[in-house]
């Protein structure tokens, strides 16, 4: 016996939700309509781990933005430039992460609403058009990151040219499409797949980086050199932007109701069980990768006189030579060409969620995929022109900047919403966890107001 699939109509979810927002309009419909609770689910009477594993995916499609080739920027030079200094900051950020995460998740299996659907419920249009605005943005951003991923990804392995690559990138539309047609577990199996790929090729290299332990361990306390140094307060914002990911919070909101749990009180609450334990699993993988690729790039960059290496193919040609290993460069750059890959479907996703949520707009996937590559392209020709190679490293940390500055446009509403018992009902979380979310979202409109005055001044 399995859960039959909730009907897939315009008030479906609405009606068995405590969701207290303005009422739907006619034509309003479920998240992602097209694979809402097309996943289903063991019987009652199954045991624990098949019904975990049946929730399995969604934390796995939220992670990969998590690892994305932005991470690897930032990662990259704050190893290279400070050691292990910033490993705290990667902790951070990453704990952040998975207390954001399992906010989103539980707003979307609690109200039936992802988090751009409830946005245009409850603010008014001029605030929804600001927050779309926002998101769009930081789509782009992401998006930008991924190309030059995948561009010098494809120009490492295969020798194609940086702007030929980065057109190539654009042909990832199909692989959503094709995956996205055969089910949506064959989505997350794919994401999942590249991300052991991943995992397995920074193993090796940490293992041949060999690198010391007290320094590794010293470098997840806090420092206060972190604030009061500029450069480092750069990157480490750069790695919160690149680590928290301001449409992984649309998006997870939306993907957890791909799962056709029962529309009542207790089928609500295993699924936001089941759900935060996939995330937060998933979310540990890309700590460790994320540290993986800072503790590489300071075992073999800053200890050995390479301090100066900001660009992904320094760091390619680099680290076979420095670490006595020949395979050292291909595993980082096929690593690099998973990430890039797997990241354009999360993008995908979120782009599809942000503009149906704020919009009701509805346009063919590859179209959406092809505008936003599209706009990503560009700021990467016009670099290479200009620059060079050179300047796509910094435009590379810079995107991760501007996610960063676009992080409380999503952080807010969430945590508004999720402590409000009037749009929650029984799912409000209590005021510890509230307390706790609005520190997060504090510390985060902090490092990003001083960012911005450092810029500016």
């Amino acid at each position: 016996m399995t859960h039959p699939a909730p009907a897939n109509k315009p008030d479906s979810t609405v009606k068995n939700a405590p969701w207290r927002f303005a009422k739907p309009t006619e034509g309003d419909s479920n998240s992602l309509p097209e694979v809402f609770a097309s996943v289903r689910l063991p019987s009652a009477d199954a045991s624990w781990f098949r019904r975990f594993l049946a929730f399995v995916g969604p934390g796995y499609m939220v992670s990969v933005g998590y690892m994305d080739p932005g991470n690897w920027a930032t990662d990259l030079q704050g190893g290279a430039q400070f050691g292990y200094t910033l490993l705290t900051v990667i902790m951070l950020s990453n704990l952040m992460a998975i207390l954001l995460q399992a906010l989103s998740a539980r707003l979307g299996i609690a109200t039936g609403r992802d988090l751009a659907q409830a946005c245009r419920d409850h603010f008014p249009p001029v605030v929804n058009i600001m927050l779309w605005l926002a998101c769009e943005l930081a789509i782009i951003a992401c998006d930008l990151a991924e190309v030059i991923g995948t561009a010098v990804a494809l120009q490492l392995l295969f020798g194609i040219p940086l702007l030929a690559g980065a057109c190539l990138s654009v042909l990832d539309a199909f692989i959503v499409l094709f995956l996205m047609n055969r089910g949506f577990r064959y989505l997350e199996a794919f994401i999942i797949g590249l991300l052991s790929i991943i995992a397995l090729c920074f193993a090796v290299q940490v293992v041949a980086a060999a690198p010391p332990l007290a320094g590794i361990m010293k470098g997840f306390l806090p420092s206060s050199e972190i604030v009061t140094n500029s450069k480092m307060l750069y990157i480490a914002i750069g790695i919160i932007g690149a680590t928290v990911m301001p449409h992984n919070l649309y998006l997870h909101s939306s993907i957890v109701q791909t799962r056709a749990f029962a529309p009542t009180s207790t089928g609500r609450r295993e699924a936001i069980r089941w759900a935060t334990w996939d995330s937060t699993i998933a979310l540990m993988l890309a700590l460790f990768i994320n540290a993986a690729i800072l503790i590489v790039s300071a075992a073999a960059f800053h200890t050995t006189g390479h301090q100066d290496v900001a660009e992904i193919e320094d760091a390619y040609r680099l680290l076979s030579p420095i670490l006595g290993l020949g395979i050292a460069s291909t595993l980082f750059a096929v690593a690099l060409l998973a990430a890039g890959t797997n990241s354009t479907i999360t993008g995908t996703l979120a782009g599809q969620i942000i503009m149906e949520g704020f919009l009701r707009l509805r346009i063919p996937h590859w179209a959406r995929r092809l505008l936003t590559r599209g706009l990503a392209i560009i700021p990467v020709v016009a670099v290479t022109a200009l620059y060079g190679s050179s300047g796509v490293g910094q435009l590379l940390l810079f995107s991760q900047v501007i996610l960063s500055m676009q992080l409380p446009f999503a952080v807010i509403p969430l945590v508004l919403f999720v402590s409000d018992r009037r749009k929650m009902g029984e799912f409000v979380i209590s005021r510890k966890l509230a307390a706790l979310s609005w520190t997060v979202a504090a510390v985060i409109l902090v490092l990003n107001f001083k960012l911005l005055f450092d810029t500016l001044f």
